[in-house]
């Protein structure tokens, strides 16, 4: 029982990503990453990585695809900042699709988000 606690803590970090982005939160459900899944993150510079590793905007889909195992039946885990502007993410996606992969999902923190987020008003009223 002990080794596979230790088996775990081990294994659980390795299975994420480690650059810094400021993710935005959402209330959704949240769904089961699979074992192995790759990461594109858009960080606020408008740099794109995939896992840690950084790669040109033109170069993105080239370098998807000599991942080992990746297919473009896998889904592809979008992490983008929230100072991220919208089109620029839509670009990224656009790049993603035109290269083969549909198959996408947004990456957020779970939580609840701010009152402003909601549209509940930032003062008391009188």
């Amino acid at each position: 029982m002990l080794v596979l606690l230790i088996i775990f803590m081990v294994a659980a970090p390795l299975s994420t990503v480690d650059l810094p982005i400021d993710l935005p939160t959402s209330t959704a459900t949240p769904t089961k990453k699979p074992d192995k899944p790759t990461y594109v993150s858009i960080k606020p510079d408008l740099s794109l990585a995939i896992g840690e590793t950084f790669v040109k905007r033109v170069d993105l889909v080239s370098a998807l695809d000599a991942i080992p195992d990746m297919s473009k039946d896998k889904y592809i885990f979008v992490r983008a900042d929230r100072a991220v502007p919208y089109g620029e993410l839509m670009d990224v996606l656009e790049f993603l699709r035109k290269g083969g992969y549909s198959k996408v999902k947004l990456v957020a923190l779970e939580g609840v988000p701010d009152a402003a987020a909601q549209g509940a008003p930032t003062t008391p009223n009188p």
